[in-house]
């Protein structure tokens, strides 16, 4: 259980100690209070409002104004005219929101001894117990995916159970709390102009014995041994006009169930996902199973402590491992199929107004939410995602034409429910960059790689194609005939010119040319697979021979961007221009080492001035160090990732919560494990010292194979290759003694430390080393 179980010998005190349970469209996080409980109740859908026409309508003529000032090296004045007449004319659009609070108020007094509560991540269940004059209370909380509900079922051993249930939220955000049929009540509200978003949300209860009753908008049991509370949640963006009927109908059906029933389904669904990857690495500290959560995080810091004694705990690797399944969990409790993606806090919000709106970050907020996605075997988590690329897509039409003149589509820096594409937000620095939509589009081709599925990829190749489209109109040549993005920029950042002028919109960021590189070779593989658009493919096969790639710069790094300019935060929180090491395999150690090593260069020269102090920005450098090899700068990031940026209750963010970095970190545990290319599977390519041995079971690499890996003394043991089609497989590791298949030798071919084999769909090939 030590590498599967938080928990916690107090109740929370604040949102970033709750713990999180969810089913992709209900949310909860729970105090775990033992006399009035609180749960913090999300439905994914719940947001300010309807949809927005943010775009400006002076797009056109600003764009062709800030080119020509850009040209003049007008800097100043480009970016004052891009801040009038390309920032949308409301600066955002809708935010998420959450739905209400859960409260159940224990009529009990004294003191609650031998507490404790916590969240299995083997089951999906979060509890709480403690003692009570003499009586075992006990609480059990999950969100079920099958079921549709909450379910929150209470215990007392040797006693009765006599509490209250109701809902509270904001006075002006609902419209309706009352009771709506025998034992049941209805909250209801809603807002945000015509088109705006309403919302319904039942409460029931179920008792052994005892009664139940209704008071106002108060739910009472009394006199119960066993009690269970049963939460549905609806909006008008799923269920149109019959939202409450529909919430209500989810409460009855599962209130005629027994609490063994929901249980078991809701376990059913839940482990058929979590259960496809294990992970064990070597117990360096087995003890650990006696320490709170927030205590391990905080020995993490090690001799950053006063208590010289924690030193020894620097190394948890059990709680490494729960860091990583933690990350499993938040992806199949936040993320499924026909619900909303994961947004800036997955789906847990608190807050009416959250950081950042608690909207889709596209410049690598919600790429990084999907990291793991199909390398943790959890493909079908992925398909939110590419339900909002459609709606991104048809708003992003309108977007490329009336702000660009251009044809295809276009996103910027982020989005919400209604999948808006304007510029989002009031800082030149971050709003003016037009390269979302092809980030999102990049996730459909990986996927591709990854399941092989033609008619996914046939489906969504217009999308792909639409967003190629916009940049074969929108790329401008520079002064040496180069095609660039003109105006945009290294997200959040800028520069300074030789004359001293500081600057943020520039010609040609290396990040948007690394981008577009990988969009038009997606597009371009694309047509070869599906044997279609060759015409489409051979012009953006000569597009991309005049594409800047990455270079080198005068201090051996990789350059931010086209031209030579100088960083005006050499720590920056991004490393953008590394997109080419990481997510893209554009860079590598094995086919560009002089790229290789600039790269090692910029994550250095960035980290000594203070880079990566973010979660989010700490996980992406761990996944690149991983791209380049270094172990030890893998395991140290992962270490600090956990230590520095992660709340008690394991969310990234510190101290408001957030879930990128979370899967970033997860990310690149696999990266340092295995990693694989549309070409080779590499096995053990950055393996930390302190993960001396260890095993992983069922992750998923490009190619459409599973995989399995053993190691021990920091050495591959063996490794087992599941193919889902007949296909060559080529494997990479340091020592490869052997290829074998139903206990017989296999015909392979050994060259530069790899080794290559025909695969069978469904046979289990084992490499042994």
């Amino acid at each position: 259980m030590n590498e599967t179980l938080l928990w916690y010998e107090s109740a929370a005190d604040s949102f970033s100690s709750a713990l999180p349970v969810g089913n992709g469209r209900i949310g909860g996080m729970i105090y775990g209070k033992p006399y009035n409980e609180v749960i913090c109740i999300n439905e994914d859908s719940v947001w300010s409002g309807g949809k927005r026409n943010r775009i400006n309508p002076d797009s056109k003529e600003g764009l062709n104004e800030i080119r020509q000032l850009l040209e003049e090296d007008k800097l100043s004045q480009a970016e004052s005219t891009a801040y009038r007449k390309l920032q949308g004319i409301s600066p955002v659009s809708r935010h998420y929101m959450p739905l209400a609070n859960l409260n159940i108020d224990m009529n009990l007094s004294g003191v609650a001894k031998e507490y404790k509560r916590g969240l299995n991540l083997e089951n999906a269940i979060s509890f709480v117990e403690f003692k009570n004059n003499g009586v075992l209370y006990t609480r059990e909380v999950f969100v079920s995916e099958p079921d549709s509900v909450m379910v929150v079922h209470l215990t007392a051993e040797e006693g009765t159970l006599d509490f209250c249930a109701y809902f509270s939220c904001i006075e002006d955000y609902y419209d309706d709390n009352r009771p709506v049929k025998e034992n049941m009540l209805l909250l209801t509200g809603g807002f945000g102009g015509s088109d705006g978003i309403r919302f319904a949300s039942v409460l029931t209860a179920t008792v052994d014995e005892g009664v139940v009753y209704t008071e106002g908008n108060r739910l009472y049991v009394k006199d119960a041994r066993e009690a269970c509370i049963i939460v549905g949640a609806k909006s008008s963006f799923y269920a149109d006009e019959a939202f409450d009927d529909a919430a209500v109908m989810d409460v009855e059906y599962a209130a005629e169930c027994s609490y063994d029933e929901l249980r078991y389904r809701h376990q059913c669904d839940y482990k058929e996902r979590y259960d496809k990857v294990t992970l064990n690495l070597n117990d360096n500290k087995g003890y650990t199973e006696l320490i709170p959560t927030d205590e391990r995080i905080m020995r993490m810091r090690g001799n950053d402590l006063d208590d010289k004694e924690c030193d020894s705990h620097i190394h948890d690797n059990g709680l490494m491992t729960l860091y990583f399944n933690f990350a499993r969990y938040l992806m199949i409790s936040g993320s499924r199929s026909g619900t909303q993606p994961l947004n800036f806090q997955g789906i847990w919000n608190q807050d009416m107004n959250p950081y950042c709106g608690g909207r889709f970050e596209l410049n690598v907020n919600t790429e990084m939410d999907y990291w793991i996605a199909e390398s943790c075997n959890l493909s079908e988590c992925h398909e939110p995602l590419f339900d909002l690329l459609d709606r991104v897509c048809e708003n992003g039409r309108e977007t490329a034409r009336e702000m660009y003149g251009c044809n295809g589509f276009v996103a910027h820096t982020a989005t919400d429910i209604w999948g808006d594409t304007a510029p989002q937000g009031e800082q030149v620095p971050s709003a003016i960059w037009c390269m979302g939509g092809a980030w999102l589009c990049l996730h459909i081709f990986d996927r591709y790689e990854y399941t092989l599925d033609k008619e996914f990829l046939k489906e969504k190749y217009p999308v792909m194609k639409e967003a190629a489209v916009f940049f074969t109109e929108y790329l401008r040549e520079d002064g040496s005939g180069r095609l660039v993005i003109n105006p945009s920029l290294s997200p959040e950042n800028s520069y300074k010119t030789e004359n001293g002028a500081v600057g943020t919109l520039c010609k040609g960021a290396s990040v948007d040319s690394q981008i577009i590189s990988v969009l038009f070779s997606d597009v371009i593989k694309t047509t070869e697979i599906l044997d279609i658009d060759h015409d489409f493919a051979e012009k953006l096969k000569q597009l991309l021979e005049k594409i800047p790639q990455p270079e080198v710069g005068k201090f051996g790094q990789i350059k931010e961007w086209t031209e030579e300019y100088s960083e005006t935060d050499t720590g920056h929180k991004f490393v953008s221009q590394l997109f080419a090491l990481h997510p893209a395999h554009i860079i590598t150690p094995n086919k560009t080492p002089r790229l290789a090593d600039a790269a090692r260069a910029t994550l250095i020269r960035r980290l000594i001035h203070g880079s990566g102090s973010a979660g989010i920005s700490r996980a992406w450098v761990a996944n690149m160090w991983a791209r380049l090899y270094d172990s030890e700068m893998v395991y140290e990031n992962i270490r600090k990732l956990i230590a520095y940026s992660t709340n008690p209750n394991m969310f990234d963010g510190q101290p408001r919560i957030r879930v990128d970095g979370n899967f970033g970190g997860a990310s690149a545990m696999v990266e340092a494990l295995m990693q694989s290319s549309s070409e080779e599977i590499t096995l053990l390519p950055a393996l930390p010292t302190e993960w001396q041995s260890g095993e992983i079971k069922g992750l998923c690499a490009k190619g459409g194979f599973e995989v399995s890996i053993k190691w021990q003394d920091g050495k591959l043991l063996s490794a087992e290759i599941i193919p889902s089609s007949d296909r060559k497989c080529t494997v990479r590791a340091n020592t490869i003694i052997s290829v074998s298949c139903d206990g017989k030798n296999v015909n392979s071919t050994h060259s530069e430390g790899t080794v290559t084999f025909d695969a069978e769909k469904g046979h289990v090939y084992t490499i042994r080393s």
